[in-house]
């Protein structure tokens, strides 16, 4: 990942070097919770309840429906972004004469303040891949290569999120937020169920399945809800988790287009393609941001 001297002494994504060794596991235990919570909910609770007759039977209807639907959309989004390179720098990138103008190392001069940049400013490199770097490109050092407007290395995706799977990502977080609260609510009876006096039907394997089904879709509702609201904002002010920690406090950002048009850099302007992990064959030809190399800015950055 990038380094700035000192100003990176300590990098907060360092810890995902140590977690390389995962690998595919993590992709493993994904389908393993999404397991638990498909048998305790359709196969244990939800799905039997088809036969009750009146309310239930209501109920069971809806909650299946939501529940299917979701998952559809998170396994979408989830194996969308496992999939999906985040983005290489092409061979032998050369920038054009606006980004050599406008782009400092590291994340100096014209992005943040409104002084005119030093021309002895040099292009971005990585020294790690011998190669010069596009505007928001960072070297992964799980991945061992420089990605595209690179957010974090994602252990959960085993990939990194970077600018062709970035609205993959949000995605998925918005998608699981949304099922796992679905499912903590719907098991709320059951689970309240267990510290009653009354006779509580089912097996024992059964009971213990939706009593961890509730305990990880809580849990996964809790911690998720918190990333969300995190990338809501970056995307509201078109930043990344990396470069939010290295402006830091700087008040000046080259790529705040506005809330809209930040929303539109990743999730496209057509709004038809929105809430799914794809983009339409005119927002990919008409916006470049969606393809990492080239970046629309303020225009009073751009006449400096």
């Amino acid at each position: 990942m990038h380094r700035s001297g000192a100003t990176m002494a300590w990098n907060v994504f360092k810890f995902c070097t140590a977690l390389r060794g995962l690998g595919s596991i993590m992709i493993l235990l994904v389908l393993g919770v999404v397991g638990v919570t498909y048998y305790a909910v359709v196969l244990t609770n939800f799905g039997p309840a088809l036969s009750a007759g009146g309310l239930d039977s209501l109920v069971a209807v809806l909650v299946l429906i939501l529940f299917h639907s979701l998952l559809v959309m998170l396994l979408w989004s989830y194996f969308s972004v496992v999939f999906t390179d985040p983005g290489s720098v092409p061979p032998n990138w050369r920038p054009t004469i606006d980004e050599e103008r406008g782009e400092a190392d590291p994340l100096v001069g014209t992005e943040f303040s409104n002084v005119q940049a030093d021309p002895n400013q040099r292009i971005r490199y990585c020294r790690k891949c011998n190669q010069l770097k596009p505007p928001r490109c960072h070297h992964c050092s799980v991945c061992g290569r420089c990605v595209l407007k690179m957010d974090h290395h994602c252990v959960w995706v085993v990939n990194c999120v970077g600018a062709l799977n970035y609205k993959y990502f949000l995605l998925f977080l918005f998608y699981t937020f949304l099922e796992t609260t679905l499912v903590t609510a719907s098991l709320l009876p059951h689970f309240i169920a267990f510290f009653s006096d009354g006779e509580i039907p089912g097996t024992p394997g059964s009971l213990a399945t939706t009593f961890l089904a509730f305990v990880l879709n809580l849990a996964f509702a809790l911690s998720v809800l918190g990333f969300l609201i995190m990338h809501i904002s970056l995307v509201a002010a078109n930043t990344t988790t990396i470069e939010a920690y290295e402006k830091k406090t700087t008040p000046k950002w080259r790529y705040d287009l506005g809330r809209r048009k930040n929303f539109e850099q990743v999730f496209g302007m057509d709004k038809k393609y929105w809430f799914i992990p794809s983009y339409s064959d005119e927002d990919i030809r008409k916006m470049p941001a969606l393809q990492g190399l080239d970046y629309p800015s303020k225009p009073d950055f751009d006449s400096q």
